[in-house]
């Protein structure tokens, strides 16, 4: 038989009978049971799988300490910069905190954020975060908080990210202020006719982005007309289409475009291109995450600066520490060359 062919064929029987002790005290001694188990057991037993070359199955480690060393991170979408950089700062919390990251995608599905959530239950991890963007409905999150309130009474630990609606730890980013105080600025700039390009409004992040920029507007005396009100996709593409469908429907008096992400805007500066008009001196853009592509691309991006890494490493604290309540995350306008003073 090869040396990989006894590899597999290496059972918890083998190290038990190998160390001479039980396979109570042989799985306790590699799967950390809270159980107590003499030091010198330990060493056999370790010693003994070393020999064997026995790698204990993740999924009976997790079943004997209550729970895996991963922290778990729900998303709402794969290919947004948005979410990716909130995972490079849970990953960042992750590894300090000596755990492992798993993500999983509900590309902004009620029903399938539950049912990721249910199977993450099964899986046991440590901590279990969520960072997608709620989808209003009710039925779906009612069951949500029951879900992970019982991964919580079995000793799991969570927290949500931008949502303040649920009762558990949370950092909350103040959409509505930051969309609110953009408006403002812009408008102090001398902007006064604007676009405003969002997504479904049953998405609540886009729907509070979209709101707080209407309120500044509002406040400043500036009113939107309805017919440069578009809603469309939350990506690259969504923001070309509707800046194409804008620009192309003869709204060439429009002197600014807030898009309700930065990568939406992005693709607007594109579909400026393509109508022959320069973005920033014909047309003004800004967005809201300050993603890193704001600050490459040409002219550089207007936008409301969310500390997303920070916030991803700051909700594995939150999680571990389990301290109750909202916790306020502060986001800053950030005026660029996208829309210079009219």
């Amino acid at each position: 038989m090869t040396d990989q062919k006894r590899t597999a064929a290496v059972t918890l029987h083998d190290v038990a009978r190998e160390a001479g002790v039980s396979y109570a005290t042989a799985s306790r001694a590699l799967n950390g049971s809270d159980r107590s188990v003499r030091a010198e057991n330990v060493a056999r037993v370790r010693a003994a799988a070393a020999r064997l070359g026995y790698m204990p199955h993740v999924s009976a480690q997790a079943i004997a300490r209550g729970s895996s060393n991963t922290v778990a991170l729900v998303v709402g979408a794969v290919d947004d910069p948005y979410f990716a950089s909130i995972a490079d700062g849970v990953a960042e919390g992750a590894a300090t905190a000596g755990l492992t990251l798993t993500a999983a995608v509900t590309d902004r599905s009620p029903d399938m954020g539950l049912h990721i959530v249910r199977t993450l239950r099964g899986r046991r991890p440590r901590v279990i975060l969520i960072a997608g963007s709620r989808v209003d409905d009710d039925g779906v999150y009612a069951a949500l908080a029951e879900e992970l309130d019982q991964y919580r009474r079995a000793g799991g630990r969570v927290a949500l990210l931008s949502r303040n609606d649920l009762d558990f730890p949370t950092l909350t980013v103040d959409h509505h202020g930051g969309a609110f105080r953009l408006a403002q600025a812009l408008a102090g700039l001398g902007y006064r006719r604007f676009a405003l390009l969002h997504g479904d409004d049953r998405i609540r992040m886009s729907h509070d982005r979209g709101r707080g920029f209407t309120d500044g507007l509002r406040q400043a005396g500036i009113l939107l007309d309805d017919r440069h009100v578009i809603a469309t996709d939350l990506h690259r593409d969504g923001g070309h289409r509707a800046a194409s469908a804008l620009l192309s429907g003869g709204a060439r008096d429009v002197e600014a475009i807030f898009a309700v992400n930065d990568v939406m805007a992005i693709g607007a500066m594109t579909a400026i291109r393509e109508a022959g008009l320069r973005p920033g001196r014909d047309v003004a853009v800004a967005g809201f995450d300050d993603i890193d592509a704001a600050r490459d691309v040409t002219p550089t991006l207007t936008s409301v600066r969310v500390p997303l890494r920070d916030l991803g490493r700051r909700a594995v604290e939150l999680a571990l520490t389990g301290d109750p309540g909202a916790v306020d995350v502060p986001v800053e306008v950030v005026l660029r060359d996208s829309t210079p003073p009219r």
